[in-house]
C-alpha cells in the first residue's frame, strides 16, 4: 500500500470518470493507493473536503488557508479551529509562505502562518506547509512559533537540502511530488537522496503536477505510484520498501489518522 499524502480531491478533473469521484478513487485503490489526504486551502472548500473524508474510510482531511488565498477576506480562525477538531481532520493547513506569486501579501501570510502553527499546537495535529521563495522566513517562523511535539510536513518540496535539513530538526517530514520525475529537476533529485528515508512522504498534489509519463495531463491520486517508484529508485530501495516506509512515516506524523 502507498499513501497519497497530499491531494485536492474536490478539484480533480473527473471527465474521464463521467464526473464520478468514486470511480477516480476506485482507480487509485486498484493501483494500491490505500489512503489519501484531501487538503483544504480556504474557508470555502473546508466543508467539502471534510465531507469527502467523512464519506470514505480511507480518506483523511486537513483544513487551512493557503498563503495565496490570504487577503481575500475569508479568514475565520474560530471556525477553522472548530473544523480542525473534527475526527476526520488529521492536520492543519495547507498554510505557509509563497513569495513567488504573492510577495505583496507577505506580512499577512506571515501572520496567518503563525496562527496556523498555534492552532496546530492547540489541537495537537501537525501542520502542512507550502513554501516557495521564502526559505528563511518559513524556517524562522517554524522555529519561533511552531510546536516540535506535533511537527509538520514541507509539502511538494522544491527547495534546498539546507532548508530540508533545518526543518528536520523541528520534527518535520519532507514530501515530494511528481516534480521529481521532471527532466529539469536534477537538483531536486539530489535533495531527495539526502533526506532520510524515515522522514519522507510521497504525494501527487493532484490535480496539479502530474508525473512523467503523465505530464501534461490532469493529475490524480493513482499517479502517486509513479512518484513512489521514482523515489524508490533515487533512494536505492524497492518500490515495496518505499511504500511501506512512507506509509509508516505518514502514521507517525498524522497520529490521529486511523
Amino acid at each position: 500500500m502507498v499513501i497519497d499524502s497530499h491531494c485536492h480531491l474536490d478539484r480533480l478533473d473527473l471527465t474521464p470518470y463521467g464526473g464520478d469521484l468514486v470511480k477516480a478513487l476506485e482507480k487509485a485503490r486498484e493501483r494500491g493507493v490505500g489512503r489519501m489526504l484531501c487538503v483544504g486551502i480556504d474557508m470555502a472548500n473546508a466543508q467539502q473536503v471534510m465531507a469527502i473524508a467523512q464519506q470514505h474510510n480511507d480518506i483523511f482531511a486537513s483544513v487551512g488557508i493557503h498563503p495565496m488565498d490570504i487577503g481575500k477576506g475569508n479568514y475565520d480562525l474560530q471556525q477553522l479551529k472548530l473544523w480542525a477538531m473534527d475526527p476526520c481532520v488529521v492536520a492543519v493547513g495547507e498554510t505557509g509562505l509563497d513569495y513567488f506569486y504573492s510577495d505583496d501579501t507577505a506580512e499577512l501570510q506571515q501572520c496567518s502562518f503563525i496562527e496556523h502553527l498555534k492552532l496546530a499546537s492547540a489541537v495537537n495535529k501537525p501542520v502542512i506547509v507550502h513554501t516557495r521563495d521564502a526559505q528563511e522566513d518559513t524556517l524562522a517562523i517554524i522555529k519561533k512559533h511552531g510546536d516540535d511535539s506535533v511537527g509538520g510536513v514541507l509539502h511538494c518540496f522544491t527547495e534546498s537540502w539546507a532548508m530540508a535539513e533545518r526543518a528536520l530538526e523541528h520534527n518535520y517530514y519532507v514530501s515530494f511530488s511528481g516534480i521529481i520525475t521532471f527532466k529539469n529537476a536534477a537538483e531536486l533529485r539530489e535533495v531527495v537522496k539526502r533526506v532520510p528515508l524515515g522522514r519522507l512522504l510521497v504525494e501527487t498534489d493532484s490535480p496539479y503536477l502530474a508525473p512523467v509519463p503523465h505530464r501534461g495531463k490532469k493529475n490524480e491520486p493513482q499517479y502517486v505510484v509513479e512518484v513512489a517508484k521514482c523515489l524508490a529508485e533515487l533512494k536505492g530501495v524497492s518500490y515495496e520498501q518505499l511504500a511501506e516506509v512512507t506509509t509508516e512515516n505518514f502514521y507517525n506524523l498524522f497520529k490521529s489518522a486511523s
